[in-house]
């Protein structure tokens, strides 16, 4: 990384600490802190069982906090913000650091750490993925009928018509959440609506876009003419349309200047998961995340952990830190880790040069009368002054210089694409190109620019650039990202016109992002719940890692952003194929209690466990299992030791009596032997119990990573798991 890309970052970082900070209560001593506390063995509580009722609970909590201030700083008095039933014991409260040492004293009290800011990892799909109406898997899974996806975002704009329960039938008796709106703009599509950023917005209605974009793509109802400035014009369609919805306002956008941040409040994101689990969703899916950590201090890791054993499955984006490795969030093997690929539409714009050369990119500008008028180009970059010039910030472009001429952008630092077009409109530009850095590679956008402008780099799926890598640093014997699926340019709901059309509802917006690809893998997941509605979500994350694609349209392997073949830290399992996740013959299932060995096997404290399980457990008094040990439908093997073996065991979902046979594609420098080769099943449900024996060769090289995989394989049905070798340090990219 070159020293003025160093200067940029450390320009955009300390402008988003500011921002952070900004945001914090006063910039005083008291802010927001997640408490954990134990509950008491004793009768402090009225009922002091496992499930104490929720009044009990309250006071308990309330029992912690000083009844007055402590802080000589501060005017302000403790107070409760969020009381947590499900997932974890404990609550969200204003505090300051003097609170929080008189609250240490008090028995059950396990520890208080200030809240974090998570951030945002911001219907041709369908199609693109075998989904098609009246038949096929669609038809199948009755598309996601009785099904209910939690959506945890920015709120929703509720009179969308992708959210019209145009032939939806109620919700299941089992759904007890809330509508916050009026009782006409909930109805049988949208059941539920509620606000958890009360410091910072007072409705569950959209302001931004993200969360009614990501809402409709999981299970927007079907919308007929939906297009973006006349581009991509179609019927749109959630992945699971007949699925109900339940939008959990936890993020919020907020902008200095140019400059925008993305909110989303640990304490908020709690709270909106407590209430999914208790309100009966089946899905909870989560386009949002933070830093890799341990599992006992990731408040989504905690929450979805607690949804599992609930029965629910939680899909989370793999973050937007491609394509770096070791870049991924939301790792643990509870959460369905969603990585983001291209589709096989393109909106075209070329760019013409006075040599007669033609670069095609992207855009969604399409005015209705266009000049292909030559004007001279200008590169913002001459101007060497000022470090962010390159980037088409305002304050960097020179009028003098832009006016009446196409401005070459560099992709990238801190404003989107969309705000440099305005920058370059604003200084007389009449024209725009955005160049892709290295890292970004052939990944470009199809933006509603506001002039004339495309973005340069098919062979889809492509691995976008942005796409975050493993391996996970939080535990490296699972492989992550577990799945990639469509997240670049993805037309979805919006909230108003981009194109300022008042007369409609029917708003649509392209965007880009894991962000895009989590909502599709979770309405993937309600078809598959729907169609097997006793599934465990271990099982549908098997039977969607085991049955995924590794080749592209043109049936070659999944390149990345290079247009090369893609490792298996950027696509894990491979590319979502919904239709064959329907049968996928064997799964990998995994109970909750199974996760207990894992854990200890991290080495975690026993306070550590305690925040994970809520319940105490003794490390030397249960097993212990190597992390590639736990059941997971993928290998990710370290080589500490020369020969490590595993044992997987697989339940059939298929025909009852089937035969399977091994076939293995060893990692380069590593034998791989399965016992026994053959598994043979004479009924629905059986298990049976295979090992592997890897084993580093002599020739193995240090220091490298590759990659294989272990096929079971009858006359009809491929279940596949991914292998990758690390032996000695992970490579840098």
């Amino acid at each position: 990384m070159g020293s003025m890309q160093i200067l940029i970052l450390l320009f955009v970082i300390s402008f988003l600490s500011i921002a952070a900070k900004g945001l914090h209560e006063q910039e005083s001593t008291v802010q927001t802190y997640i408490v954990h506390v134990e509950l008491p063995t004793d009768t402090q509580l009225s009922s002091a069982s496992a499930s104490p009722n929720n009044d009990d609970l309250e006071n308990w909590y309330k029992s912690f906090l000083p009844t007055t201030t402590i802080s000589s700083s501060s005017n302000e008095a403790p107070r409760m913000l969020y009381s947590y039933h499900n997932v974890f014991r404990g609550f969200a409260a204003k505090l300051s650091a003097e609170d929080v040492k008189e609250m240490e004293k008090k028995p059950g009290f396990l520890s208080a750490s200030p809240q974090e800011m998570l951030s945002l990892h911001t219907t041709h799909t369908p199609s693109f993925l075998g989904l098609h109406p009246g038949m096929g898997f669609w038809k199948d899974s009755n598309y996601g009928n009785g099904v209910i996806i939690g959506v945890m975002d920015t709120g929703i704009r509720p009179d969308h018509p992708s959210f019209s329960d145009e032939g939806m039938p109620p919700p299941p008796a089992k759904w007890k959440g809330k509508c916050e709106f009026n009782s006409s703009a909930c109805n049988n599509k949208l059941i539920g609506a509620r606000n958890f950023n009360q410091e910072f917005s007072d409705s569950a209605l959209d302001e931004v876009g993200h969360g009614t974009h990501t809402a409709s793509t999981a299970a927007g109802n079907f919308v007929q003419g939906a297009n973006v400035l006349r581009n991509a014009n179609g019927t749109a369609a959630g992945i699971a349309p007949l699925a109900h919805l339940a939008m959990y306002k936890v993020c919020i956008i907020v902008c200095q200047g140019v400059v925008c941040l993305n909110i989303c409040p640990e304490s908020a994101i709690l709270a909106a998961m407590d209430a999914a689990i208790h309100d009966g969703v089946d899905i909870l899916s989560l386009s949002l995340g933070g830093s890799s950590k341990p599992f006992y201090t990731d408040s989504v890791a905690l929450g979805a952990y607690t949804a599992m054993e609930k029965g629910i499955l939680v899909s989370c984006s793999a973050g937007n830190g491609g394509p770096f490795n070791q870049s991924l969030e939301n790792e643990a093997p509870w959460i369905l880790t969603v990585g983001a690929s291209t589709i096989d539409r393109k909106i075209v714009a070329t760019a013409l040069l006075g040599n007669k050369e033609e670069f095609d990119g992207e855009s969604l500008y399409n005015p209705k009368h266009f000049l292909s008028t030559p004007f001279p180009l200008y590169y913002a970059g001459w101007n060497a002054s000022d470090i962010l010039s390159a980037y088409c910030f305002s304050s960097a472009l020179n009028s003098s210089k832009v006016q009446g001429k196409i401005v070459v952008c560099d992709y990238g630092v801190g404003i989107s694409d969309v705000q440099k077009g305005e920058n370059v409109k604003a200084a007389g530009g009449v024209g725009m190109i955005i160049i892709n850095g290295q890292n970004q590679g052939y990944t470009t956008f199809a933006d509603a620019h506001v002039l004339p402008a495309t973005h340069l780099n098919d062979h889809a799926p492509v691995v976008a650039s942005f796409s975050s890598r493993g391996p996970s640093m939080a535990s490296p014997g699972i492989l992550k990202p577990d799945i990639i699926g469509p997240g670049v340019n993805i037309l979805a709901a919006w909230p108003q016109s981009v194109e300022n059309n008042t007369n409609t509802k029917s708003t649509f917006n392209m965007l880009s992002g894991t962000s895009m690809s989590c909502p599709h893998l979770s309405g993937v997941a309600a078809l598959l719940k729907s169609a097997h509605p006793d599934w465990s979500p271990a099982a549908i994350k098997s039977a969607i890692m085991t049955t995924a694609d590794l080749v592209n349209l043109a049936k070659n392997p999944i390149e990345d952003e290079r247009l090369l073949p893609a490792n298996i830290f950027a696509i894990g399992s491979g590319h979502v194929n919904p239709s064959r996740a329907n049968n996928p013959g064997l799964i990998y299932d995994i109970e909750p209690k199974d996760y207990v060995p894992y854990l200890c096997g991290l080495n975690y404290t026993r306070r550590g466990l305690l925040y994970i399980l809520q319940r105490r457990v003794n490390c030397t008094e249960e097993s212990s299992i190597p992390e590639a040990q736990l059941n997971y439908p993928s290998f990710s093997i370290q080589f500490g030791s020369p020969i490590q073996r595993y044992t997987r065991t697989v339940t059939n979902v298929g025909e009852a009596k089937s035969v399977y046979t091994v076939k293995v594609v060893p990692p380069e420098g590593v034998e791989v032997i399965v016992k026994p080769k053959t598994l043979r099943f004479s009924e629905v449900k059986q298990k049976l119990t295979y090992q592997v024996i890897f084993s580093q060769l002599p020739t193995a090289a240090n220091n490298t990573a590759s990659q294989g995989s272990i096929t079971w394989a009858s006359a009809k049905v491929s279940v596949r798991s991914p292998i990758a070798a690390i032996i000695g340090e992970m490579p840098m990219p």
